[in-house]
């Protein structure tokens, strides 16, 4: 178990180092200078080749990425924010617990909503129930996240006003009591939240379904049918601990849906989360923040897919073994 664990750690370390790396190279060598924002047209060309030098990057590019991987890994700096003027890491630590609070709301949504519909679905394989679900499932699964935001805040925002449409907290919620701040913030997590978990519980329902299918139909579900245990014990005890293994690589690999979701869900709900920061960071050119941000969602990736690697092993003998 330690060798495979430092196998997959010295691959997702060097998986993490490429990405930075081709991330450094291509946003500099993309069209556009942060420079020209933060100038504007009425500063002189003096002034803004002045500001490119106090950023480094009027020097060679071969000469700021060595600046830039040195500074990153012995110094632990990932450098000040082009537009905010702030430490990098400070700008992205205010984000980070509102993209955790959504990320963690979504996934209780998809596994809540994808688990005991996949597992009904598979009860009734072939049966007007089991075509329903699989309907609404590939309606979710094939929706486009933003189209799917949109319609619900004009849906649950303004036709029928139950949740807000915006942002993490309403004007003057930090006067209020914490039990009323709680319930300010959960009523602003829910719509976003649902949003997000919704369109991942599509896939989540169509994959539990097919797993659960070829679990019910093996020789032990049918010796214990035989023994007359009840079909709710059968299928949620016997079945679905057998079909735990691709369940767990599945919540490994949700990791990756949820960032990437939570970008889009981040920007259309003004919630202030990494998504945004991101955003606005790629818009204004903002290179040490696209970098840090980039570097940060990657790390999750990595360590998604290494602890669904490591869950597999752990509940799968054949990998320890292997």
């Amino acid at each position: 178990m330690i060798v495979l664990l430092l196998r997959r750690l010295a691959a997702s370390l060097l998986l993490l180092f490429l990405v930075l790396t081709a991330t450094f190279f291509l946003i500099h060598l993309a069209p556009g200078d942060p420079t020209l924002l933060l100038s504007g047209e009425l500063m002189s060309a003096e002034v803004a080749e002045r500001l490119r030098a106090v950023y480094g990057l009027d020097r060679p590019l071969d000469e700021q990425y060595l600046t830039w991987l040195r500074s990153v890994v012995f110094e632990g700096d990932w450098g000040d924010s082009l537009i905010h003027g702030r430490p990098v890491v400070g700008l992205l630590g205010e984000a980070l617990p509102a993209t955790a609070l959504l990320a963690l709301a979504a996934l209780l949504v998809q596994y809540a909503v994808g688990l005991p519909l996949g597992v009904a679905a598979a009860r009734r394989r072939g049966r007007p129930a089991d075509a329903a679900i699989r309907v609404v499932s590939l309606v979710l699964y094939s929706m486009p996240l933003f189209w799917l935001a949109l319609m619900a805040i004009l849906l649950f925002a303004y036709a029928w006003p139950v949740l807000p449409p915006s942002h993490m907290r309403s004007i003057g919620a930090a006067e209020l009591g914490p039990w009323a701040r709680l319930g300010d913030l959960l009523l602003h997590l829910a719509l976003p939240a649902l949003t997000l978990g919704l369109s991942l519980a599509g896939g989540t329902v169509r994959f539990v379904r097919n797993r659960m299918i070829e679990v019910l139909e093996e020789d032990y579900i049918r010796t214990a049918r035989a023994k007359g245990l009840s079909e709710r014990r059968v299928v949620w005890v016997h079945g679905l601990r057998n079909a735990l293994v691709p369940i767990i690589q599945l919540l490994g690999l949700s990791i990756p849906f949820l960032l990437n979701g939570s970008l889009i869900v981040e920007v259309v709900f003004s919630w202030p989360g990494l998504g945004r920061t991101a955003f606005q960071a790629i818009v204004a050119r903002d290179f040490p923040v696209i970098l840090a941000a980039t570097a940060f969602t990657a790390a999750l990736v990595v360590a998604g897919n290494l602890l669904a690697d490591l869950l597999h092993a752990a509940v799968d003998p054949r990998v320890r073994r292997a």
